[in-house]
């Protein structure tokens, strides 16, 4: 079985440096990933996927040298489990709030007596007739804490076998917070309870992870390993035409 490099090298304590796949296109996921970057996330929370769209861009990412991970649309034992049955190797679950949101998403992602995931990855056949062993270790599950409840319960939700590790949700974490990121306070408070999450999820021997669309380099330096700062979106059209049309004309 090809060997889920990504979770590899987080668990080396080594970055891993991913992108989102959003807009639906298995040549964008290919493109992302023959970029350089880890792993690609397919995202189907708020992407604009369709299952053979999704199967299709986990072996374009695959063919192009990076590992193809998923996050799901909801914390569902199916949907987790057609995800990785799709050929995903790392799935991120959205809206865990609580340690019993913790231990379904554990219970979907992993095969028994690890969990109850259900036999039959038929999408996963690139992977090798070795798959049905390795898929329990090879396969990376993180948690996205992205609320006030789920802040409040970190500590439990990271203490939870089968958990790798946490991927925050900076701005649903913010909007549940009820904070204002235009101040100083605001902001304040918003980057304590990211660094509070990282160093819970640190202390329990998993995976800090973060959405941090621009914001690598800081996130890289302060202790986050499994970090996304890229996506398959198009460049920002208005700021790229701004500097342009400031260049003086010789």
């Amino acid at each position: 079985m090809r060997y889920n490099t990504a979770k590899q090298k987080m668990f080396d304590g080594k970055p891993a440096i991913g992108g989102a796949a959003c807009m639906g296109s298995p040549l964008a996921a290919e493109i992302l990933a023959k970029g350089g970057v880890d792993y690609v996330l397919v995202d189907d929370q708020h992407g604009i996927w369709q299952p053979d769209s999704m199967l299709a861009a986990f072996r374009s990412i695959l063919v192009a040298g990076s590992v193809p991970m998923a996050r799901v649309g909801k914390n569902d034992f199916y949907h987790i489990g057609a995800m990785l049955d799709r050929g995903a190797l790392g799935i991120v679950v959205p809206m865990v709030h609580t340690e019993k949101d913790a231990e379904a998403a554990a219970y979907a992602m992993r095969y028994q007596p690890s969990g109850n995931r259900s036999i039959g990855a038929y999408g996963s056949v690139m992977y090798g007739n070795e798959y049905m062993d390795c898929a329990n270790e090879e396969t990376f599950l993180a948690v996205q804490i992205e609320s006030k409840q789920g802040l409040d319960n970190v500590e439990k939700i990271m203490a939870v076998d089968g958990v790798d590790g946490c991927w925050i949700g900076p701005a649903d974490l913010a909007a549940s917070m009820g904070l204002d990121l235009s101040k100083p306070a605001g902001k304040e408070a918003h980057e304590e309870a990211i660094l509070h999450i990282m160093r819970v999820c640190k202390a329990a021997g998993k995976i800090p992870g973060i959405a941090c669309l621009g914001l690598g380099d800081l996130r890289i330096r302060q202790g986050f390993l499994f970090v996304t700062p890229l996506s398959d979106y198009p460049v920002d059209v208005r700021a790229t035409l701004a500097d342009l049309r400031e260049i003086p004309v010789p």
